[in-house]
């Protein structure tokens, strides 16, 4: 098995060349370990010719990128102000109740993830969620304690 480092290279070379190549770069890592390992940061740096403070800068600056490893099961609640106009406190307490943890958190067994967002896009529907990459719109207390028991337990 390729070790991080070897793998971390093998991701910037697919890049090689390619103009503002950052961004793609830390994807493909996340996309390969599920979050972008502090180990790959001087690597990366290195290969873009940044200081590993730029590189660190992009992945704390961007809300998609994670510095740790991600539960089994992802719910991003948004927070924007369309959800929040339609009560997105009430559906963010009502995870934090169902799960058993806060917003922001992973559970202690890695199953869920319960994180903010920020726009999901989908306005018209608030309040939102998106679980494992899938929308769940006109969200109450029910429909939340619905949904942590029949996709995330």
């Amino acid at each position: 098995m390729n070790s991080l480092a070897e793998r971390v290279g093998e991701i910037v070379d697919r890049h090689d060349g390619m103009e503002g190549s950052a961004l793609p770069i830390l994807h493909a890592i996340q996309e390969a370990f599920g979050y972008v390992p502090s180990e790959a940061v001087p690597i990366v740096a290195k290969a873009l010719n940044r200081t590993r403070a730029e590189i660190h800068g992009v992945v704390t600056f961007y809300h998609d990128f994670r510095s740790t490893p991600a539960g089994r099961h992802v719910v991003r609640v948004c927070k924007a102000e369309a959800c929040k106009s339609m009560g997105s406190h009430r559906i963010v307490e009502a995870f934090e109740t169902a799960l058993g943890q806060k917003i922001g958190t992973t559970s202690e067994d890695g199953e869920v993830t319960l994180e903010p967002v920020y726009c999901l896009g989908l306005c018209a529907t608030a309040p939102n969620a998106m679980i494992d990459g899938r929308p769940a719109g006109r969200l109450d207390a029910a429909a939340v304690g619905k949904l942590v028991t029949e996709t995330l337990r």
